[in-house]
């Protein structure tokens, strides 16, 4: 689609704006007449934009100029508040930046933006080539290139920390007053041919302009009826292609009225082997007592590491950058310590308590392009006045069985005498299956029961099943 507009600086993003406003990008309307009705459209526009789309200008702040009064090329850079100073909008006099943001405390108006900026160590501002001050987003603009009514030639800036925002507010800006220019922008044209081959109809030219018509954008067939022009309406900023406007047609064809094709190419779907051996298992461990739990991929770091008296840098865990809570810092490691605040959280239901989970955990792995992998794990607890140890490794031989591995050595399963500081002494064991480690199971140590606000004994199975695939 083309506009008749050009950039005065199509895309910025400087080291000196990086840390207050990194993104900026301008467009030129020339050309145009303004009315009274038109000017105040375009000013309560611009407020409206700012209201909405620009979150209260936290995310984009738009800026108008007469192009006549200024001179290009335009500098976007960043600079301590006491070396700006210019005359803002409607004022005789030149202020700092330090003197506006005092000034405008008591504005009815810009007193709400200027928390944006304020705490900044530099402001952003916009130069001509001469040193003229545009604007200081996202607080004022300079008087000195304010439009008026007899504006010709409008320079356009939008600056903020969303490029895609600052883009889509340009373009309806640019859009919704463009057709006061001279030459007034033009329209997207596709053909029917295109429409029909990709969305799989066979309609005439004539009505697929008319089923673009009905959704919002406005067509027509061109003198050679193979062609179609659309208008794309300033609202649209999802129209960036003709396959944005081949999907519209297809919307308004009806989804459901597109003929059925057998595809090229035979595909047949069937779920995946984890998933199956998960499934299978979930239902003989249901079967057996046990209620199945699901709790959440992420939590804090005491919940793997302290509560089960162990070290956060020993557990492999993967660490949320930036969390929004204590509760979720980082990506599970064992699915133990989900399942027990499961228990804490129902301690008042009738004794005994079993509960398993088959989900995934995450574990660091630097042979992974992402640098951690996803590793299926089944864990189960008992909780009652006593520990059970007998009922978990009953339920690890009812698995065993249904995985189909015999006890003994060598091909079979079995368990051997192990130390774990999550599981209290001389009551942990380790499971081997087919000469591999999988897993533990044992009583818990009475300091994981109290971290955890329980107050009985409680028995835990803990092994990974991706072997048995």
């Amino acid at each position: 689609m083309t506009w008749v507009w050009e950039c005065g600086c199509p895309c910025l993003c400087l080291s000196q704006t990086a840390a207050v406003r990194p993104h900026a990008v301008a467009a030129v309307l020339r050309n145009i007449t303004f009315t009274l009705e038109r000017y105040d459209s375009f000013i309560e526009l611009q407020e409206k934009l700012h209201q909405n789309v620009c979150r209260k200008r936290t995310l984009i702040a738009i800026g108008t100029h007469d192009l006549d009064t200024i001179s290009g090329p335009f500098t976007y850079t960043a600079k301590p508040p006491g070396d700006i100073c210019f005359k803002p909008l409607n004022h005789a006099k030149e202020y700092t930046a330090q003197e506006l943001m005092s000034l405008y405390k008591t504005d009815s108006h810009l007193r709400h933006y200027l928390h944006i900026i304020e705490d900044k160590p530099v402001y952003p501002v916009i130069y001509d080539s001469n040193g003229i001050v545009l604007s200081m987003p996202p607080i004022i603009n300079g008087d000195h290139s304010k439009i008026s009514l007899n504006t010709k030639n409008v320079f356009i800036e939008c600056t903020g920390t969303d490029l895609t925002k600052a883009k889509i507010v340009l373009d309806m800006m640019v859009t919704m007053f463009c057709e006061y220019c001279e030459e007034p922008f033009t329209k997207e044209i596709l053909s029917a041919d295109f429409i029909n081959r990709k969305v799989g109809i066979s309609e005439s030219t004539e009505h697929i302009a008319q089923l673009l018509t009905k959704m919002c954008l406005r067509s027509e067939v061109t003198s050679d009826g193979e062609q179609i022009e659309v208008e794309i309406p300033p609202t649209r900023s999802d129209v960036i292609h003709a396959c944005d406007i081949m999907e519209d047609a297809a919307m308004a064809y009806g989804f459901n009225n597109i003929p059925r094709t057998t595809p090229r190419t035979y595909t047949v779907a069937n779920q995946l082997p984890l998933n199956k051996l998960s499934e299978l298992l979930r239902q003989d461990l249901a079967a057996a007592g046990f209620t199945e739990a699901l709790t959440f991929a992420l939590c804090s770091q005491e919940d793997i590491a302290d509560k089960l008296l162990k070290n956060i840098s020993e557990t492999r865990a993967c660490h949320i950058s930036n969390p929004k809570t204590a509760e979720f810092q980082v990506a599970r490691t064992t699915l133990l310590s989900g399942l027990l605040k499961t228990v804490a959280a129902n301690r008042k239901m009738p004794l005994p308590l079993r509960l398993f989970e088959i989900s995934d955990v995450v574990l660091k792995d630097e042979t992974k392009d992402v640098g951690a992998s996803n590793n299926r794990r089944l864990c189960a607890v008992y909780y009652n006045k006593s520990p059970g140890f007998e009922v978990i490794h009953g339920l690890m031989d009812r698995v065993m069985q249904l995985l189909e591995v015999k006890p003994g050595q060598g091909n079979g399963y079995h368990i051997q005498a192990a130390d774990d500081s999550t599981f209290f002494p001389g009551r942990c064991a380790e499971i081997f299956a087919r000469g591999k480690s999988i897993g533990r199971l044992g009583v818990l140590h009475p300091d994981v029961i109290n971290r955890f606000e329980l107050t009985m004994p409680c028995s835990a199975l803990d092994i990974d099943i991706e072997p048995f695939l």
